[in-house]
This record gives C-alpha cells, structure tokens and sequence, in this order.
C-alpha cells in the first residue's frame, strides 16, 4: 500500500471532522461583534441644559465628582463574605470576618453602602474583568481565552482614563497585564496561574499599596487581590485558611481607608462569587453573587440604606465610574448608572434633576450603541430594537420638554420632583430592557448550525465505518474513492466562492468549509453506492438475507431493530433537559438493568446450565456451567462497582437542594490533620493498586518479557509516574503554615511534579506510537542458546494490519523454514503475548491518560478512577463470557453489551475506553511441516515422532514458564 494515498484520506476525514465541530461551535458557542467605536469629549450627546452653564475642567459630559478613585477586587469575593451578621453566635470560617466594612457602614450610612453585586455569566476572571472595564457581556467563546489572555480592543474604562490625561496604576494578577497591555502609568504585576499559591499576589500588592497611595501620583488605584480565591480552589470556603485570608483583607481595608483622601471614591469589589467546594465559571447563585462595597470620607447618598442590599448588575459599574471620574462612558457600554452616588448635596428637586442628567446621558449612549451594533450585525431582533426605540424617543422628548419648564421656572419644587421621578423611572426601562434584549440575543444558540454539524460528525463517523470494511477488501481503495469526492468538494467551493462574489456578500469560510465537506461526503457515498452491486457481483456474494425465508428474515430484522432502536432511543434522551438533569441516577440504573436482563435471557435460552445427560434426566435437576458462575460473579462485581460510584456525584445548578459529594473536594479542605492523613495514605495506595493491576495483568498475558522501550517505560517509568503524583498531592494538600523555610522549595516542587508528570506521559506516549507492539518470538532450540527477537514489524496493508496474528505466525513458519533449511533437526519458537496483542497497548495508553485525569483532579477522586477502570474490565469480560455462552445466538451478548451497555456507562469509556483483550476462541494454527495445514483439516503427528501444539489464545504464560504459544518441528 503506498503511502501518500492514505495520508491523504486521513487528512480529508480529519477536515471532515474539523469542519463539523467548527460548524457546531459556531452555532453553540455564540460570539458577538466587537466595534471599533470610541467615545470623545467632543461627542454631540450631552448639549448642557443651560447656555450658560459650563463643565469646570477635567470634565467631559457632566462634572466629576470625584478627583481619584481606588478600586479594590476581591478575587472572589462572594457576597456572604462581606455581609456581617452580628446574630451569628458561632459563624462559619468565611462568615462575619470584613467587621470593618460593616463599622463603615453602619456609624457613616451617608457615606458607605453594601451592594449585592450580580455577575453575568461565565463567572471566570478575565470574562469579569472584561465586563468590569467595558460595560459589556461577555459571550461563552470568551471563556476558551480564560488562561491565554489577549488584548481588549473595544472601548473601555481604562483607555478613557489615558485618552483624557489621567494616570492609572495597578498592581496585582498579571492577567490584566495581557488584556491591558501599555495602559499603566505604573505597573506592579505577579503571576496567577498557580491557584495552590495563597500569598504572593496578596503580598506583592501590600509590599507597593500604600506607598503608591502617599505618593500621589495616580488619578485610578486598581489593586486586584487573588488570595481569596486561591484558597476557595485549594481549601474550599468552609476552612480556617479561608478565615485567616478574610481576616488579612479585613486589615488591608482598615489600613487603607486610613490612607485615604477626602477627595478620593473607595470601591470594593468581588468579581464573582465561589461554591461550597471553591469552584467558579458557571452561573449558579453562588458564583454569581458577589459583594461592592462603596465608601468616600464625603457623604455620597441623601437617604438610609435599605434593610436588604440593593442587588446591582456589574456592569453598571462603567458608566457610575466614568461619570464619577469626569470620562466619557465606553462607546460599548450597556450598564445603568447607579443614580444614588450622584444625588449631590442640595435638596431632593435638586438631587431628582442631576440624576435625571445622568440618566439622560446613560440613554442616549446606549441608544447610540445599539444603533451602531444593529448596522453591522443582524443578532438583535429588528422588532425588540424598534420597541426600545419608541421608549427612547418618548423619554427623550418628554426630558425636553421638562427642561423647557424648569428653565422658564413654569414648576415649583413639589410639582417639578415627581415628574422628574417619573420621567428617571422611563429612563430605567429603557436601559433595563435594553440590556435584556442583548443579553437574550448574544446568549441564544443557532439550531440549525448545531444540527448541521452534528450531521457532517455523523456522517464522518459512517464514512470511516464503510472506510475501514471497504480497505479490507481493496488495496486501491484509498486512490480510487478519494478522488471523487476532493472534485466534489473542490467544485462546490468553488461555486459558492463565485456566487459570493457576485451578489457582494461576505465569504463565511466556515459556512463554506462546511458545505465543500458535505458535497465531498455525498461524492463518497454516491462512489461507494455505484460501485457496491458490481463488486458484489464480482465476487459471487449474495446478501446474507437473500438465501432464507420470509419469517427467519423478519426475525433478523427485528433483532438487529431491538437494540438498535433502544440505543437510538438513549442518544435521543440527552436531548432531553429532564433526563440530563437526573442522568446520574438513570444512567447507572440502566446500566444494571441492561446486564441482568442480559443474565436473565442467558438462563432463559439455557445457556448457563449444563445439557442434561440420563442421570440428570432421571434425578430431575440441572448443573450449572462454571462459566456460569464465573459470569454471575463478574454480574455482581459490576453491580457493586455501580452502586459504588453513586458515591462521586457533582451536584447541577438546577437541583438546588443536592450536596456534592465530600469526595468532590481536594485534601487541602479537611481540617482533621488525621483524616487527611489517612485519606492520602488511602489515595496513595488506590494509586499504587490500579498501578499494580496494569502491570501484573500485562505481565500475565506475557506482555512484559522483553527489552523494549515501551515495555521498559511500563516496568520503571509508571512507578515513577506515581511517585510524582503522590509527591505533588503531599505538597498541594499541606497546610501554609505547616512548611516553615520551606516554602520556596514547595512553590518549586509545586510546578516541577506536574511538568515531570506530563513530560514522563509523553514519553509513554510517543514511545506508544513508535513501538505499539509488546509481542515478540522466542527461537528456544536446544542446541543453541535463546535468542530473544522483539517484534517490531510495521503492517504493509490495512489486511495486515488487521490481521496481525496470523502475520506474526508467518513470520514464525518462515523462521522455522530456516532453521530447517540450515538442516536442525529440532527447533521451538515461543510468541508472547498474542493473546492481548491489541488490548495490550490500549491498556497502556488508558493507564497513561489515567494519570493525567487523575494530576487534573482532586486527590480522592483516585477511587473514582479505580472503579472506571474495574468497571471498564468487568463490562468487557462479562461481554467475551457472555458471547462464549450464548454461541450464534448474539442477541443479548453481543449487540447488548456493544450497542447499549455501551452509552450507558458512557463516563466509564470516555475516560477509560474498552481495555480488555479480543474475546476468547480457538486460533487455528495446525502445521505439518512448512506449508500451513486447511483449516478444516485436524491436527496430526508430524513425522518422526516431532509434534505440533496448537493452543488457544488469550494465552496466561510468562516467562520462564510455558510458551503463549509453541511450534515444535
């Protein structure tokens, strides 16, 4: 077979593959256009309400309340974090430790205010951090860029700040260091990315903060503490660390109000909130609540606060920040201005028509935003748009008409604030339902995209299937059905390309890449369809149905339409919101009943009873098999396995009163010194056993006797590979305070166990993909010592590959023939490890993955791994019992267990895959001499009193015992 043909049908199918999941994503990850558009001083949306009036400099749009600001973020800071209850007798270790915002609060009302601040999902960093600074929503697409950050082209906060002259200084998590690149006036970044690090982010900022605050020099202090969260992904929010962390930020707020000008806004944020057991990123109540907290030493509000929070959505923080300041608004900016901080100091008519100002400008930019989004992009609904247009328009020409009468004294003070209120309330709306409106639309998913690409991977995953049987038959498969389909690819991209052009409109290379796949797929079939009746009847075959009756037809039908109809029905229910959210109870329930019914149509047909002879006739009983027993066992091992896992259950946002398993959390979070302890030792050894298992079940099937890189790597480099494991979980998993000097060693060994674990699982791998094979032939003759001959041999047709034994006994007659032409009158030759010569190498690169799910995962998640591994090998080896049982008859044996137990224990091979061996059955193998005998023929003495064995495989040998398989000639 030559090669070029088949790199490039792989290379095809891999672009059929690519351009289905693209065109999926593109359809469920849904992103939104970013404008260009920046805001100006010079922007024509404010005119001032009188000819006279003037802004004082530094201003644009309105006057600037506020010379300076601090913003202080709270990585995770969620909003039970920062209220304080002073009923709670014995609180929780993250409740009631910010006591000095809640002195601020309640000995300065005027001055100081709590706000529920409400997170839009995703609730990861930068999707926060963006909102923070652009007024904007991030979409889900964005959160793929969480770790590799880029810059922020769109307008925002920060570049208004640098525009009009004003002096930003931040100091904290590097990650704004990418998404803000050369915006600082000054800069103090430290890396993030190791969540198990609690202090040196939080440290670095302390080392710089008050020093830059003395100084001056900066109009905008951004501090973004980590430490918080850290500790929530390492400990989890109900642990001492996670109080003496609180109690550190409770401190830092003291000493900071203490720095603080009269002159200067104090803004206390968290940028999303976090789960009982620390986690973040999705849009649960917990993660989407966060805590603001607002203070000057000048008194901000005219009323009281309110007996609960106002809840506030985090992007109204924007437009309240800029107007503060003296900037303008970002171009792209959806939030509401938080109206109470611009009450001013006179009285409430007064206080009613400069909120109405800020409302009047929040509008009007927003209106302009919409106006341009809808002239580029058709994702917001034409209807929707035109209604907030009618509020727009209204409000507008009722605010002029407002304004007439309070410059002509028309109203009085009482007649003048309710209007005025009224009139802030429309404003209010028509923000509100504008960022609705893009929120629906920037979150709705594309149906038929997600429906078109589901289709090109169904059909990717048939093209393979008729593929991989129609290159077993052909070795000029690959030439003669790749070219049709390339033509039919290449030409209607080439027709679509031109009809772009001519009507003008955008070229969407996905859309095309799509459809030129699609067209090459038809051209395949098409292909393959003309061609199947003319091969067949070369060939001289028939259907397998043509030769039998109506009825057995009928029969053959229904029990092939039975599991497959019960599969369909399975992949058909995760469309299906109820079913995915009670998954993990149906799951495992018809995983258990699946495998009963399969032991129970067994005893049915009387596949596991033994035939009755006259005696059992006679006494009236019947014996049971031994492979009976031995399926009943497997039965219940896996039932166990099942009811064992129940115990790893993550809880879904839409089941509020569900608790996550306490196995869900890392080692950090247990307090008891002494049950982290035993809990290690516990996970260390589950480690070391599923370790032990794969290696003693390689080295059972005779897959570990030679001297092969690979086989080398399974025997040292996969206890080293524990070894790294468990080091690095003893070192993430100890408290802060218990490693003394040793911290700087810790923060090293922190990185380098992980780095030695993915460079030690590469290793496997590659030495996996170069050397697959651990079979190799032993020549044992008695008159010249053993020679040891690994096999290394590469299939040269997809027939070879497919049949790899029978290669390798060719190999071995051909071996023998020399020996016999040399004139050795006596030779043995020894294979090792047929019997698991495909599984063996999928076992080794199952275990590999293990490792690297198990490094990503809390420690006492190894049991977990433990039982899809025992669950894996019980499946596969009650599926080779049952099909030894059940003999033609593979109703229940084989399309059960392949086509249905197979999406129910879907988690067991996603992670795992199927690791067991070829089912079990006799490998014909009978020689006489040098030619290989027919199948049909028994084996014979071969002449000379010299014999032949013929033995089945899988085949339990290990050196120095009995050969996996012997010839002697």
């Amino acid at each position: 077979m030559q090669r070029w043909p088949v790199l490039l049908f792989l290379a095809w199918v891999c672009f059929l593959f690519f351009a289905g999941i693209g065109l999926f994503m593109s359809g469920f990850l849904l992103t939104r256009i970013e404008l260009a558009n920046s805001s100006s001083c010079s922007d024509p949306l404010v005119p001032p309400p009188w000819d006279e009036q003037s802004l004082p400099p530094g201003s644009c749009w309105l006057p600037r309340r506020f010379p300076k600001a601090v913003l202080v973020i709270i990585d995770a800071l969620r909003f039970e974090f920062a209220r304080f209850n002073p009923a709670k007798v014995s609180p929780l270790p993250y409740e009631n430790k910010l006591g000095f915002l809640h002195r601020l609060a309640s000995s300065q009302p005027r001055h100081a205010r709590l706000y529920r601040f409400r997170a839009d999902p995703p609730t990861a960093t930068m999707q926060r951090i963006k909102g923070l600074t652009t007024g904007s929503l991030p979409t889900f697409i964005d959160v793929g860029s969480n770790f590799a950050t880029y810059a922020i082209q769109e307008d925002n906060l920060l570049a208004q700040l640098g525009q009009n002259g004003r002096r930003v200084v931040f100091m904290g998590d590097d990650t704004w260091e990418g998404l803000f690149p050369n915006k600082f006036f000054r800069s103090y970044f430290f890396p993030s990315f190791n969540v198990k690090d609690l202090h040196t982010v939080d440290n670095g900022i302390l080392q710089h903060l008050y020093p830059t605050m003395d100084s001056g020099e900066w109009d905008l202090l951004i501090a973004h503490f980590l430490g918080v969260d850290h500790c929530g992904h390492k400990h989890g929010p109900d642990h001492p660390e996670m109080a003496k962390k609180l109690t550190q930020m409770n401190e830092m707020l003291r000493s900071l109000v203490e720095h603080l000008g009269n002159d200067t806004l104090l803004l206390v944020a968290g940028d999303h909130g976090m789960t009982e057991t620390g986690d973040h990123g999705g849009d649960s109540e917990k993660e989407v609540n966060a805590a603001l907290f607002v203070y000057s030493k000048t008194p901000l509000f005219d009323t009281d606060p309110p007996e609960e929070p106002e809840a506030i959505p985090q992007v109204n923080l924007v437009p309240t920040v800029a107007l503060l300041l003296g900037v303008p608004i970002p171009y792209s900016n959806i939030g509401e201005v938080m109206a109470e901080l611009f009450s001013g100091d006179g009285d409430a008519a007064s206080a009613a028509l400069q909120q109405l100002s800020v409302y009047h400008v929040n509008a009007k930019q927003v209106d302009r935003f919409l106006r341009s989004y809808s002239q580029v992009a058709q994702d917001l609904p034409v209807e929707q748009l035109q209604r907030l247009q009618e509020l727009f328009s209204s409000a507008v020409e009722e605010h002029t008409q407002l304004l007439a009468q309070v410059q002509g004294a028309m109203l009085t003070p009482p007649e003048m604030e309710p209007r005025l209120r009224s009139l802030i309330s429309r404003f209010q709306l028509y923000l509100r339902e504008a960022r609705a409106v893009c929120t629906q639309s920037w979150a709705r998913f594309h149906p038929l995209r997600m429906v078109g690409g589901c289709a090109l991977i169904a059909a990717s995953c048939l093209l393979c299937y008729v593929a991989s049987e129609l290159a077993a038959v052909s070795d000029s498969f690959y030439r003669s059905c790749l070219l049709y389909p390339l033509l039919w690819g290449l030409v209607v991209a080439v027709l679509l390309g031109l009809a772009c052009t001519f009507t003008q409109e955008g070229l969407d290379l996905l859309l095309l890449s799509s459809c030129a796949a699609a067209a090459s797929q038809l051209g395949f079939f098409w292909h393959w369809w003309g061609r199947h009746p003319k091969r067949a009847r070369s060939m001289g075959s028939q259907p397998p149905l043509a030769s039998v009756g109506p009825r057995q037809r009928l029969r053959a039908w229904l029990v092939l339409a039975f599991p497959m109809g019960i599969l369909l029905f399975r992949c058909g229910a995760m469309f299906s919101d109820s079913f995915v959210v009670a998954e993990a109870r149906v799951a495992p329930f018809l995983l258990a009943s699946l495998v009963t019914l399969l032991v129970g149509k067994l005893h049915w047909d009387g596949r596991l009873i033994v035939p009755e002879g006259p005696k059992q006739q006679l006494l009236g009983f019947s014996s049971y098999r031994k492979e009976s027993w031995f399926l009943l066992c497997l039965v219940a091992a896996l039932l166990v396995c099942v009811r064992l896992s129940g115990f790893f259950h993550q809880c879904r946002e839409e089941i509020p009163q569900c608790r996550p398993s306490v196995f869900l959390a890392p080692l950090a979070s247990l307090r008891n010194t002494r049950a982290k302890n035993l809990f290690y030792l516990l996970c260390v050894a589950l480690l070391a056993g599923m370790v032990y298992a794969v290696r003693s079940w390689l080295r059972h099937y005779g897959n570990l006797n030679s001297s092969d890189p690979l086989v080398l790597f399974v025997r040292w480099g996969f206890p080293l590979v524990v070894l790294c494991i468990a080091c690095y979980w003893a070192v993430a998993s100890s408290a802060e305070d218990s490693l003394g000097k040793l911290q700087e060693l810790v923060q090293v060994a922190v990185v380098a166990f992980p780095w030695a674990v993915y460079g030690l699982t590469s290793v496997g791998l590659l030495l996996l993909l170069c050397h697959p094979m651990t079979v190799f032939a032993k020549d044992t003759r008695e008159s010249a010592g053993s020679i040891v001959t690994p096999y290394q041999g590469v299939p040269s047709s997809e027939v070879d590959f497919l049949h790899v034994i029978p290669q390798i006994y060719r190999r071995m007659q051909e071996s023998q023939k020399n020996r016999l032409e040399q004139g050795s009158c006596r030779a043995t030759v020894a294979a090792y490890g047929l019997g698991s010569v495909y599984s063996a190498a999928l076992v080794i690169a199952l275990t590999l993955l293990g490792f690297l799910l198990m490094l990503l995962h809390s420690e006492r998640l190894s049991l977990a791994f433990l039982l899809l591994f025992l669950e894996a090998f019980v499946l596969l080896h009650i599926h080779t019992r049952a099909r030894s049982l059940a003999g033609d008859t593979v109703f229940f044996s084989a399309l059960v267990c392949s086509h249905l137990l197979a999406p129910c224990c879907f988690p067991v091979l996603l992670f795992h895959g199927p690791p067991a061996h070829l089912p079990s059955h006799p490998l014909e193998c009978s020689f006489r001499g040098l030619p290989p005998r027919p199948q049909h023929e028994p084996p014979s003495c071969c002449p000379g009193g010299r014999q032949h064995v013929c033995l089945p495989y899988p085949l339990r040998s290990r050196l120095p015992s009995a050969p996996a398989l012997a010839l002697c000639v």
